[in-house]
């Protein structure tokens, strides 16, 4: 007797992500990175002296991007920070035009 194809066993898999993609996704016109991101990465991008807060503020849109700084071995870095720096900057150029730097 002949094997069947074993494709069907991740169709459930794939259309609970797919769900999960389309129900919990961001929406498009929501802000990426608040108000206080936005004067924190402007003051870091005007050479304003780092502190402890831009710092964390930095960290957290970076993480927000997707880049994960606390795996131990990271067989991406550094094209993932860099993917998520970019990401970053996009968002800063696209929410924070407004923001007035600190």
């Amino acid at each position: 007797m002949r094997n069947p194809p074993r494709k069907w066993p991740m169709l459930p898999a794939l259309v609970f992500l797919l769900a999960g993609c389309a129900a919990g996704g961001m929406p498009q016109s929501a802000a990426h990175l608040s108000t206080l991101q936005c004067r924190d990465l402007a003051a870091l991008r005007n050479n304003a002296p780092p502190t402890p807060e831009r710092n964390r503020s930095e960290l957290a849109a970076l993480r927000k991007a997707g880049y994960d700084p606390s795996r131990w071995f990271d067989p991406y870095y550094p094209e993932d920070l860099q993917a998520a720096q970019r990401q970053v900057d996009r968002w800063f150029q696209a929410e924070c035009q407004q923001a007035p730097p600190a």
